[in-house]
């Protein structure tokens, strides 16, 4: 979907940062606030306080290199392309693939947490969506429905939910603000920060889990729509840094803010009875609570939001896939036809079509609830934001000349740090999803070498080379995962400290490795055309109107 044709039609300039902003800030404000602050008290108690700083730090470092690249590479549906315009066109499609798989299944998971909120109405009907923590078979139809009224939405209206996406955003901001007054309002327990085990009753391993595994990753990803969508802002190299930065910041006021709330909001009584915080198990956890503690209104807004939030995020989250999808057409790995954009609503319908399909099967398979498929979907962000440092590290040395409006500080020792740091998150998703991940990735291998070879690419180990890195790391990550201790699913081979430890040292050899292999990418030609260099040199090589030569100039 081209939302930003859409937003272009009644302004030429493109977005303003405002409304860059507003689509960063309506992403990061899915259904994340919604379960997350619950999912994040019930693995890690109260310390999950620490674990949306962590991930909002993570997220931030990690969106700062997207910054460097995406104002450098303003191009839509830009986290699809770096890896090719970095290392070819195989890495390109590997990472552009990962992208797009963590960027599509947001769609039905949104979906999903509009149902399981809907559980808590006051009807029959509702209240038999959910069964036993996952959706009933009533509830699935109803996340079906959801999604596919959405995606109907924005395949035949896609400028009216553009121009209506700012008014979302505000009242899916004003509404997690009022929750957190009610609940705070209605009696704060301090107590319940350090009885039940204290404030970290799982240990510190746990804080780390909840980063990936609880939905924290998963609430900040709507970062990926202002890389994705910044290349039609007004100024890309001035907005995209500050909608980035604008974004992240409100969403962490707002979510620690929305943590306290629920962590002292809790009767005491309530946490006894479920044997500390690991008890508290809510399908609808703002929702029951207000309900547990006789807030009808707050029920109400909350039931209202819970529409609002994850369809109003939905906006972006169709609109960056379809380009995700878009990207990968154009590179050739996927047909041609899901490239088209429709010539009157500015739609690429068949990349919105695909992505429905993909949507559908992830519902049928393993999307029975938000917490279900919001872990594995967290781990395969993190795979997806692997190329962003990588890609800086590339571009200062084989492209100096490359205008870049934003400028990472310090990027040769925040880029492999950041890698390490990403490495270390997809380790904490805890097996088996770093397995489920690295294998759900890796498929799309042998899927770029049937396409290469079926355009008659001779030299497969060639193309391949500034990949192997990639497929080393994930299958390095995997086992690792599957080796190390048990307070991250492992087998307990590796006992605590010593696999994280060397999770992050072994990533940092990965990232120069993969550095390397762009450099002689470029050495290679691989990566081709330069989107942003060549194009400024063809417009340079192009002469300009001849200028009238000044009065008098003849006669001297």
């Amino acid at each position: 979907m081209d939302l930003s044709a859409a937003n272009n039609a009644g302004n030429k300039k493109g977005l303003s940062l405002f409304a860059l902003i507003m689509i960063g800030l309506g992403s990061i404000f899915g259904s994340g606030w919604l379960f997350g602050a619950g999912q994040a008290a019930q693995v890690a108690g109260p310390a999950a306080l620490v674990a949306w700083v962590i991930g909002a730090i993570f997220i931030g470092m990690i969106a700062m290199s997207y910054a460097e690249v995406g104002a450098a590479y303003p191009l839509p549906g830009a986290m699809a392309r770096f890896g090719s315009i970095s290392h070819g066109p195989v890495l390109g499609f590997v990472t552009g693939w990962a992208v797009w798989i963590a960027t599509a299944s947001l769609i039905p998971i949104e979906a999903i947490a509009g149902t399981q909120y809907m559980s808590s109405w006051n009807y029959g009907w509702a209240r038999g969506l959910v069964s036993n923590g996952s959706l009933s078979a009533t509830g699935i139809a109803t996340a079906l429905v959801l999604t596919f009224a959405l995606w109907l939405a924005c395949y035949w209206s896609v400028t009216l939910l553009a121009r209506a996406n700012n008014l979302l955003t505000l009242v899916k901001f004003a509404i997690p603000v009022l929750a957190c007054g009610a609940l705070i309002a209605s009696g704060f327990h301090t107590g319940n920060f350090t009885s039940h085990g204290g404030f970290a009753p799982n240990g510190w391993s746990a804080v780390l889990t909840a980063v990936t595994a609880s939905g924290v990753v998963f609430a900040f990803n709507g970062f990926q729509a202002v890389v994705n969508l910044g290349g039609t802002a007004k100024n890309p190299g001035r907005a995209i840094p500050l909608a980035l930065v604008g974004a992240l910041s409100l969403g962490l006021v707002i979510y620690l803010a929305l943590q306290v709330a629920f962590l002292g909001a809790v009767p005491p009584e309530k946490l006894a009875e479920a044997g500390g915080w690991s008890g508290i198990n809510f399908a609808s956890p703002f929702a029951d609570l207000a309900k547990l503690l006789m807030l009808h209104w707050v029920v109400t807004m909350l039931q209202f939001g819970a529409f609002i939030s994850p369809n109003g995020a939905n906006i972006g989250n169709v609109a960056s896939s379809a380009y995700l999808a878009q990207n990968l057409a154009e590179t050739g790995f996927f047909p041609k036809k899901i490239a088209e954009v429709h010539p009157r609503y500015g739609v690429a319908r068949p990349a919105m079509w695909l992505n429905l399909g993909f949507s559908v099967l992830l519902l049928l398979t393993i999307g029975h609830s938000w917490e279900a498929l919001a872990s594995v979907v967290s781990a395969a962000m993190v795979v997806s934001y692997l190329m962003g440092p990588i890609a800086v590290g590339v571009f200062r040395k084989t492209k100096p000349q490359l205008p870049r409006p934003f400028k990472l500080p310090a990027a040769a020792v925040l880029c492999p740090v950041t890698f390490a740091f990403a490495a270390c998150a997809l380790y904490w998703s805890k097996w088996p999803n770093t397995g489920k991940v690295a294998l759900l990735t890796l498929v799309s291998v042998p899927i770029a070498a049937v396409v290469l070879r079926r355009k008659g690419e001779k030299s497969l180990a060639r193309q391949f080379a500034p990949a192997w890195w990639m497929v080393a790391f994930l299958l390095w990550l995997a086992l690792l995962s599957a080796l190390g201790s048990t307070e991250f699913g492992g087998h307990g081979v590796l006992p605590g400290g010593v696999d994280i430890a060397l999770v992050a040292l072994s990533s940092v050899g990965f990232y120069y490795w993969a550095v390397r292999a762009g450099v002689r990418a470029h050495e290679a030609g691989l990566p081709g055309p330069d989107p942003v260099l060549d194009a400024a040199a063809a417009d340079a090589a192009v002469p300009g109107p001849r200028q009238p030569e000044p009065a008098g100039t003849a006669a001297r």
